[in-house]
């Protein structure tokens, strides 16, 4: 008989955190699972620590020679048994025994539910704090999934080690995509919540290392530029897949969302500890490389300039916000949203104050 729940531990050089992240699992009330610790061939004392569990539910697999993670990952979910499959970093742990109870219980009377995940706490220095990105909704939720996805397209904080998923998502519509290396999980969320809903659990329930041998941290250390990569990779994907799916709407909030991502980019984009920026030059060349037509380009072009117009307001610029509206215009004129975003510019105090007080009523609607 198949256990109901896999779990998944990629393991890298972190043979000193391998046991409170098994232990974790182990300690949990619902007990129906498997434990498959996936070694990519560390050079550390992973080997001595895995096979020091007696539990008959963990087995312990070491690849011949390092696949690097993705491929690691998804040699694990080609070797899962379960009908759920929740993949944690060897640096991460539950915080709560009855998790997985919760869990399996919400997947199970949800069936149109692709994926679960929950709110998390951030861990330096064994400093615990909530991760607030994590926060999803104040009330455990059912998200519509193309509602959950629209979020996503703007802002893909999915706390990655709470997710739980059901194993025909991965089966049905591909696994971690090898050639996104900082990103992957990222489209995959994105992707899943085309086709099925999102559930989350408000309580923070599953804790995130941060140190410096975290896979996150090593890419940003050694090849920050693939960070920029593959946030716009994510989004030029996931237009396709929506395409194809024939959400014509949802493919224009992509778009959207696209020129969002370049606007970011242009006046320079966080990424935890650094900042990267691109010029406008540059993100117009790769807007030319990517898009499906011509058309397409200038569209998105257009989108990339007003929502830089939208980020200078906010930074208080009204002369550089007021310069990118009408470079807007000028690649796309019909905007009527944007005409108005220019003439409040204009009308200078009051019309901020009109704005403003709009934002907040929409902003109160949504809830």
């Amino acid at each position: 008989m198949n256990p109901k729940v896999t779990f998944i531990i990629p393991c890298y050089k972190l043979a000193h955190l391998l046991s409170e992240c098994v232990n974790s699992i182990l300690g949990q009330t619902y007990g129906n699972f498997e434990v498959l610790i996936m070694d990519d061939c560390s050079p550390d004392d992973t080997p001595a620590v895995a096979q020091s569990f007696s539990d008959p539910r963990v087995n312990y697999i070491r690849n011949e020679a390092n696949l690097g993670h993705l491929r690691n990952y998804n040699k694990g979910i080609e070797l899962a048994r379960g009908e759920y499959i929740w993949l944690i970093s060897a640096d991460d742990y539950l915080l709560q025994s009855y998790v997985l109870e919760r869990y399996v219980a919400s997947m199970d009377a949800h069936p149109e539910v692709g994926y679960i995940c929950c709110a998390g706490m951030e861990v330096r220095n064994d400093v615990k704090k909530l991760a607030k990105y994590t926060l999803k909704a104040d009330q455990d939720t059912i998200f519509n999934g193309h509602a959950f996805l629209k979020e996503l397209l703007y802002c893909r904080n999915i706390f990655a080690p709470s997710v739980m998923v059901r194993s025909e998502c991965y089966r049905k519509l591909g696994c971690f995509p090898v050639d996104m290396p900082y990103a992957g999980d990222g489209y995959i969320w994105g992707l899943y919540a085309l086709h099925h809903d999102v559930a989350f659990l408000a309580e923070p329930m599953v804790a995130y290392r941060i140190h410096d041998l975290s896979m996150t941290d090593s890419i940003l250390n050694s090849k920050p530029d693939i960070c920029v990569d593959d946030d716009l990779a994510v989004l030029w994907r996931l237009k396709e897949r929506i395409k194809a799916a024939g959400h014509v709407r949802l493919a224009e909030e992509c778009c959207r969302a696209i020129g969002y991502e370049y606007a970011r980019l242009a006046i320079g984009k966080r990424f935890r500890f650094r900042q990267i920026s691109m010029t406008l030059q540059q993100c117009d060349e790769s807007v030319r490389r990517f898009a499906e037509n011509a058309d397409e380009a200038k569209w998105i072009r257009a989108r990339l300039r007003v929502s830089l117009g939208d980020l200078y307001f906010q930074a208080g610029n009204r002369p550089k916000a007021r310069q990118s509206y009408v470079s807007g215009m000028r690649e796309y004129w019909w905007m009527p949203k944007s005409w108005l975003k220019l003439l409040l510019l204009v009308l200078g105090n009051v019309g901020k104050f009109i704005r403003i007080a709009a934002f907040q009523v929409r902003s109160t609607a949504s809830y």
